[in-house]
């Protein structure tokens, strides 16, 4: 199964203050607030863990069938600029990211070497106003001008 996220940055900006109070509290770890805080672009930091943290519920909401998601339980661990995983309820979800002036995109994987085997296509609006379900993607996400696909 694979997961991914994509975060317009400029959409972000406008559509979510997390500078203000409590806002880091509600969705993210003591240990990955330590990380944006101490980050040379905390902007890029935030939406960062934030996409791994979607890309990796989506697997984790289709392999069990809920719906439930709390961000905070969601724990992400920064391996490199690229690689990383994510924890949820003692499932480990790996995630390969790219960080664009534009975008933050992140892919997940239950099984590390399969992130390099993932297909990814980033379209941006209004290039990606096509029938893009008839491709058969494994996992979709948009986010503003954006649209990911992976296969």
């Amino acid at each position: 199964m694979t997961g991914n996220d994509i975060v317009d940055l400029d959409l972000a900006k406008t559509q979510s203050n997390w500078r203000r109070k409590n806002y880091l509290n509600k969705i993210f770890t003591a240990e990955e607030q330590l990380l944006i805080a101490s980050a040379e672009n905390p902007d890029a930091m935030v939406w960062l863990l934030w996409s791994m943290k979607e890309s990796a519920y989506k697997i984790h909401n289709r392999k069990t069938g809920l719906r439930n998601f709390a961000p905070k339980g969601l724990k992400c661990m920064i391996h490199s600029n690229t690689y990383g995983e994510v924890n949820i309820d003692g499932d480990t979800y790996f995630t390969k990211s790219n960080i664009q002036t534009p975008f933050v995109h992140t892919i997940a994987s239950a099984v590390y070497k399969h992130l390099e085997e993932i297909k990814i296509s980033i379209y941006g609006a209004p290039d990606h106003l096509f029938d893009y379900k008839s491709t058969n993607p494994a996992c979709v996400s948009h986010h503003g001008r954006y649209l990911a696909l992976v296969y």
